[in-house]
């Protein structure tokens, strides 16, 4: 008998259907999401003085502003050791992997299949004759393709959530990196006024040291009483054991750098250095910058687009599915025909499917991609109001605390001259020790206020540089899945050295 051809008409006319109709995407195409209310400028950056030489994000090495060189070799660490930063950096690799995974979609599958078989059926279960019965072989191999048409866009859609996941993620890894970076320099800088508070305080017991001698000097030669040597001895006591309490800050702070550049605290020691950083004049942009820098506010904006797409998904499965499949092989009773020509057998054509009822599980599964999509969004607006908040805070900050510096500086210097006024007094007898002692704890109260002040305004310009995306510049997918690379390389070469030792 003469084969019949095989009618590929139906096939191409699907095929035809399929490609006319791949434009076609369901579900509402992505906006960025307007905020109401954004302010053309910072109300309290009104009439501020911005550095012009020093541009936060011409390398966005934000941290070199306060020119000190440990913190900024302490920085460099980050990136390497810092174990947040590392999980950070695993779920973008992951969120890339994902993406990949959707891009499959597009591609038809291929599965090979092959099978040895040997049966036998009885005799009086068959209602054919008895020569139907007895041991049988069976031998078969097949190529088994199939391709599900990207009609109405599923695909797509489901490549375009990903993707957009993965800029979410990588935005959260430079969200981590950002947040590191500003946790470290502010417990640097916090360390330095420490060792500035610990230099102060130990100047302080000197002084008092010689304090204390000297009202042992007046009682002895008749000139002051028994209470002024107890009083001088408290007050050299308290500084005494003040000195001491600020050590247990500055270990516990020593213990928090080690922490954030991935080391134990009993393998890391930072030497007592002087305060040399003082707090920079900050460079700041437009309100607008902020939708374009700071990587929270482009992870929460990634989300939201991410979110949009997936509305497409959940609707795609209202609409009927396209499937192109073909299948060939050989198949055999015995061995030594399975691959023969006679034994060949192929089958080919499109199938198309719909779901008649399903409950409301499509409906729910819209309503539920919707509600999380208008969640995304709300979540948006507050980053960015937060974002906006952040900045006005540390610029208030800033600006009073320059002003408050200012007048606790004339404060510290009246207070030192009226020790040294004071003290002079005493030695002539003209007025008690408890003048004396007043006198200096309103010193050293002035003095440590000045550091406290200090530490402040070093720490609100950390925030601010922070508040403001550091260095973040909106890199795109691509500029940072090297980084992502390099990081990887990084962390396997750390633990490759870790089980060489």
């Amino acid at each position: 008998m003469k084969p019949q051809p095989l009618n590929l008409k139906p096939l191409l006319l699907a095929l035809a259907a399929s490609f006319a109709l791949a434009a076609c995407s369901v579900g509402p195409d992505y906006a960025r999401p307007q905020m109401d209310e954004a302010p053309a400028v910072f109300k309290e950056g009104q009439n501020w003085n911005p550095a012009q030489p020093r541009d936060l994000a011409a390398n966005g090495k934000w941290w070199e502003m306060f020119g000190d060189p440990q913190l900024n070799a302490l920085v460099d660490q980050v990136d390497i050791s810092n174990q947040n930063l590392a999980l950070a950096e695993a779920n973008f690799r992951a969120a890339m992997a994902l993406v990949q995974s959707s891009r499959a979609a597009y591609s038809p599958t291929l599965d090979a299949s092959a099978s040895a078989t040997r049966s036998r059926s009885s005799s009086s279960s068959s209602s054919s004759s008895s020569a139907g019965a007895g041991v049988r072989n069976s031998y078969s191999f097949a190529l088994n393709a199939s391709w599900e048409a990207d009609v109405w866009g599923k695909v797509r859609r489901d490549v375009e959530a990903s993707s957009a996941s993965a800029q979410a993620s990588a935005a959260d890894l430079a969200a981590a990196r950002l947040s590191a970076q500003a946790s470290l320099a502010q417990s640097y800088l916090q360390l330095r006024v420490l060792d500035a508070q610990q230099k102060l305080l130990e100047e302080t017991v000197e002084a008092y040291q010689r304090s204390y001698q000297l009202t042992q000097n007046q009682y002895a030669a008749g000139m002051a009483a028994k209470s002024d040597v107890i009083q001088a001895q408290s007050q050299l006591k308290t500084a005494q054991a003040s000195a001491l309490d600020n050590g247990v800050t500055r270990a516990q702070t020593e213990h928090a750098i080690a922490l954030l550049v991935g080391k134990t605290p009993s393998n890391f020691t930072l030497p007592k250095a002087p305060l040399a950083a003082a707090a920079p004049l900050i460079p700041q942009g437009v309100p607008s910058m902020l939708l374009e820098r700071r990587p929270d506010v482009a992870a929460a904006e990634r989300r939201v687009a991410s979110a949009n797409a997936k509305i497409g998904v959940a609707k795609a499965a209202y609409f009927p599915s396209l499937t192109l499949s073909a299948s060939g092989g050989y198949q055999s009773s015995t061995f030594a025909d399975w691959f023969s020509l006679p034994g060949r057998v192929w089958s080919l054509g499109p199938q198309l499917a719909q779901s008649i009822f399903d409950g409301g599980a499509r409906r729910a599964a819209t309503d539920q991609a919707i509600a999380t999509y208008d969640g995304t969004v709300a979540s948006y607006k507050q980053t960015v109001l937060t974002a906006f908040q952040e900045v006005e805070d540390n610029l208030a900050a800033l600006r009073i605390l320059e002003q408050e510096a200012a007048v606790q500086d004339e404060a510290l210097q009246a207070a030192r001259q009226a020790v040294v006024l004071v003290t002079n007094q005493y030695k002539a007898g003209t007025v008690s020790y408890v003048n004396v002692i007043t006198a200096q704890a309103t010193a050293l109260s002035a003095e440590r206020s000045s550091l406290d002040i200090r530490n402040r305004r070093m720490a609100a310009s950390v925030l601010l540089a922070k508040a403001l995306g550091g260095g973040w510049d909106g890199k795109s997918l691509e500029d940072l899945q090297p980084l992502a690379e390099q990081s990887a390389q990084k962390a396997k070469g750390l633990k490759e050295n870790a089980a060489l030792r």
